[in-house]
């Protein structure tokens, strides 16, 4: 087996300039409720605020950088690409996307490319699916699926056939919520932060027999509690707190999301730390669409 940036004792993840980044063609109901000239993204900004991600990521572990082949305009959110499997050990196996978003159909192929490059085997589902943002490692060969929203059910049944996966399959239901790392995120191998409400009873109760549930409210997964990612002891997530005006209902939703976070990563012995993301906002996306997990020894392993 060929050794990839999956097989490293640190964390290695996957990203992308975003020279492509556009909202010309909006996707997804955040976007379509801005007015055009909120919508308009200021390129230096932009620039500046990935580079101080990548350049505090690449800081602590290896962080790949996907060319900007094609003129997608979503590219920059590599979690939609696809998933890396973990739980294959003796094969470097990526499962990559089919996308119901039109705008970014084509950009598997870049992918595609790319992967096998490096020396990962490839496949790309033959079913609606989007990637490491909708679908969730927990350890051993156990994820987290949601569907009904851009990944269809059917996707995650193929996986588990093909690939001896076992998926715990949770109905999307929020327009607002429209990939799974809106709602739910893995913060250990035993324990996941999700928005309860928003799933029916019975999967909650399916839920809980393989992680331990830390629940988080509604309005905390709108301003993007879950829409993080770790790395060694911290927790990155996207915060524009400091654009926004005290006391508005914007600002009190996000101090409370902040301190929500604070305070789980105090109880797990972790430290949040904050991005300002602004400008990607734009495109209804948060810190977690901007990355994609190459191996998993983000959770494994504590920083020195």
């Amino acid at each position: 087996m060929k050794e990839t940036p999956s097989q490293l004792p640190i964390p290695s993840y996957l990203m992308n300039f975003p020279f492509t980044i556009s909202t010309e063609n909006p996707n997804n109901i955040w976007m379509k409720e801005l007015k055009p000239d909120e919508l308009q993204i200021n390129r230096p900004k932009a620039y500046k605020q990935f580079l101080d991600l990548y350049n505090f990521i690449a800081g602590s572990g290896l962080v790949y950088i996907l060319p900007s082949k094609g003129n997608f305009q979503d590219q920059v959110y590599v979690a939609n690409l696809g998933i890396y499997l973990p739980h294959i050990k003796d094969s470097n196996k990526i499962i990559l996307s089919n996308y119901t978003s039109e705008p970014r159909r084509g950009e598997e192929w870049v992918g595609k490319e790319f992967f096998d490059m490096m020396g990962y085997e490839t496949f790309i589902s033959p079913y609606k699916f989007e990637g490491e943002a909708d679908l969730k490692y927990i350890g051993e060969n156990k994820y987290i699926g949601g569907y009904n929203q851009r990944s269809h059910i059917e996707s995650y049944k193929w996986m588990e056939e093909t690939f001896d996966m076992n998926i715990i399959k949770l109905d999307m239901v929020d327009e607002y919520l429209y990939h799974l790392d809106c709602s739910i995120f893995p913060l250990t191998h035993e324990k996941t932060m999700i928005c309860s409400e928003l799933y029916l009873p019975e999967e909650i109760k399916e839920l809980e027999k393989h992680t331990q549930i830390i629940d988080v409210n509604i309005d905390d997964a709108y301003s993007g509690i879950t829409n993080s990612v770790r790395l060694g002891n911290m927790i990155l997530c996207a915060s524009n707190i400091n654009e926004l005006k005290k006391g508005t209902e914007l600002y009190n939703y996000e101090k409370h999301k902040i301190a929500t976070l604070e305070d789980i990563c105090s109880n797990e012995a972790l430290e949040p730390i904050l991005f300002n993301l602004s400008e990607y906002m734009k495109s209804g996306a948060m810190l977690s669409c901007m990355v994609m997990n190459l191996n998993y020894n983000s959770i494994q392993k504590q920083l020195l």
